[in-house]
């Protein structure tokens, strides 16, 4: 039977019908909730961190699906990091997630209303993060890796190490904000040890090689490296160097002794983003900054390379053996 001119203008107003439905059920549909990633890193350093994030994230029921998740990488550089957090501001998101040092300080530089999840080094009340560890107030709390016990546990055990050594090397990175803190701290607990420090400033891989030389010219037998974003970044670079130009030296990551540094000792950032991720969908929740207070770190690593303590010639105390978390051979 042929389709008449009356059933087809039924069946139009059907379809019709049925779109709009469709379109209506489609715009009734919660919209996903919007994060703020950001971080003075590059994406492709971070993958594992990101994992312990996402981890963190699903504890509170937020997987992949039920979240979307803006990321802005400042690739190690700082001057970057004010743009992309008044981006992640314009575009209204429920919550920044902040991780480093200049990328927390550059989010509450941004904004006093969204609520910030920071993953800092330093004190967060020093550093203007928060009113107080038990008691954030304003928009912003998190994870606090408070540095200068981890600062002075990085010279005991470079000392215990190369206990003849009188003047110690630091690195740091000028465009840090937290360089002349991280400075303070190391003078002070020198001073305590009856150590000298001498410094060497990088702000880009090209810079190493001439640390490296100015860190000799001033006595420097051992090192110590920076708690810093863009130096964790390049850890493989700097255990290498290190390697290659005999020094004995520590810093913050794993990554810098299984490139032939010496040791690493720190915090497991890992979990510290796993800890970070679990606070976001907290507040995704309905949870306020003010009322989470400001997590410390309860999981350190220590890194040994066996291999190049022997090629150094040091003899390594029982004490720090026992006490390794990984030995390198």
């Amino acid at each position: 039977m042929a389709f008449g001119q009356r059933h087809r203008r039924e069946f139009i107003t059907l379809l019709g019908g049925a779109a709009t439905w469709a379109l209506g059920a489609r715009a009734q549909q919660p919209a996903l909730p919007v994060i703020g990633f950001l971080s003075a890193r590059s994406a492709d350093e971070s993958a594992t961190l990101i994992t312990g994030f996402l981890r963190g994230l699903s504890e509170s029921g937020y997987v992949e699906g039920k979240i979307s998740i803006e990321y802005r990488w400042a690739d190690g550089r700082f001057d970057r990091l004010p743009g992309l957090a008044a981006d992640l501001v314009r575009r209204r998101v429920m919550v920044i997630a902040a991780v480093t040092t200049p990328g927390a300080l550059a989010a509450k530089a941004a904004t006093s209303t969204i609520p910030i999840v920071f993953v800092a080094g330093g004190d967060p009340v020093k550093l203007g993060l928060v009113t107080a560890l038990n008691q954030p107030g304003g928009n912003a709390t998190g994870v606090g890796i408070v540095t200068f016990e981890l600062l002075q546990k990085r010279m005991d055990l470079i000392q215990e190490l190369v206990p003849s050594v009188s003047t110690i090397g630091l690195l740091i990175n000028p465009t840090n904000t937290t360089a002349e803190f991280v400075l303070r701290e190391v003078q002070e607990a020198a001073r305590s040890r009856g150590r000298q420090i001498v410094t060497a400033v990088a702000s880009s891989s090209a810079e190493f090689d001439s640390a490296f030389a100015a860190l000799r010219q001033q006595g420097a037998g051992a090192l110590i490296i920076g708690a810093d974003p863009f130096f964790n970044g390049h850890s493989e670079q700097l255990g290498a160097l290190a390697a290659q130009q005999r020094m004995p030296a520590i810093a913050e990551v794993r990554e810098f002794a299984a490139a032939g540094g010496l040791m690493s000792y720190g915090t497991s950032f890992a979990y510290a983003y796993r800890q970070a991720g679990a606070y976001t969908g907290r507040i995704l929740k309905g949870e306020k900054t003010a009322d989470l207070p400001v997590l410390q770190p309860t999981k350190f690593d220590l890194i040994l390379n066996l291999k190049t303590a022997k090629a150094l010639g040091l003899i390594i105390p029982n004490t720090i053996l026992v006490s390794a978390d990984e030995v390198i051979e």
